[in-house]
């Protein structure tokens, strides 16, 4: 089987998984309400409650929050991956359940920009260029994080290594059908993702028909994605070539 047999192989088997699990979990679709409207509570209250000198505070409680959000939408994908199904329980489980994993990698994010920081000041005007740049390599390179943190259970630093390794192992198996989905992401929304670790689109407060009707469109595809790289890393990080090729004669 050669290269692009098998990349047709790998997506042939990844969406007929994928489509099951969202026919099966299509209220994974909401979370985003969810999320954005426990954003905008937890907002308004920091910016009550952590005033002057105790703002060094909320900035630390913003990042666990992010964090418990991120773990739960994790969680909920790693329940569809591995179990093919989601509860309310999973929901309330899943805003701790992988939240010291999430924001351990968050901090190691962090430490990194702290080393940066001094370079961007060298560079004046043309900062901005090299935190583009940055941006796009992390984008691209560790852009299977997200579902290492949550298949893998690896330390911080570790999961960061494996996700690159991973990468290196699988780029095009692993970038043909996320460009494409970027694509039709932007297409459809204008939305250009960028965060490996979102949980949801921007819903921007549009209530009319055509403002709602096109966030539950988008938020239906970034859904469908995110189960997407899900059974795709779990095939691809737990197989061969070698091994697929045996799996493709064997279900002929």
């Amino acid at each position: 089987m050669n290269l692009f047999q098998d990349i047709l192989f790998v997506n042939k088997s990844t969406i007929k998984k994928a489509i099951n699990s969202l026919k099966k979990n299509w209220l994974i679709i909401f979370t985003g309400i969810a999320y954005t409207i426990i954003n905008l509570i937890i907002i308004l209250i920091i910016s009550t409650l952590f005033t002057g000198v105790l703002q060094i505070i909320a900035g630390f409680v913003m990042a666990i929050v992010s964090a418990s959000l991120v773990s739960n939408y994790l969680y909920l994908l790693s329940n569809i991956i591995n179990y093919d199904r989601i509860s309310m329980q999973d929901f309330k489980d899943g805003f701790k359940a992988l939240l010291w994993d999430v924001y351990g990698v968050f901090f190691v994010f962090w430490i990194a920009s702290l080393l940066i920081n001094p370079l961007y000041n060298l560079l004046g005007s043309n900062a901005e260029v090299l935190s583009r740049i940055i941006g796009i390599l992390v984008l691209f390179a560790l852009n299977p994080l997200p579902e290492t943190i949550y298949q893998k259970h690896y330390s911080s630093f570790e999961a960061i290594s494996y996700a690159f390794d991973f990468m290196k192992e699988n780029w095009l198996n692993w970038t043909i059908p996320n460009i494409i989905f970027y694509c039709l992401m932007y297409l459809l929304t204008g939305t250009i993702l960028t965060d490996i670790f979102a949980t949801n689109l921007s819903f921007n407060f549009d209530f009319s028909p055509k403002g709602i009707g096109l966030y539950l469109l988008g938020q239906l595809l970034f859904s469908f994605m995110m189960i997407y790289r899900g059974h795709l890393f779990k095939l691809l990080s737990t197989s061969t070539r070698n091994k697929r090729i045996f799996m493709k004669n064997m279900y002929k």
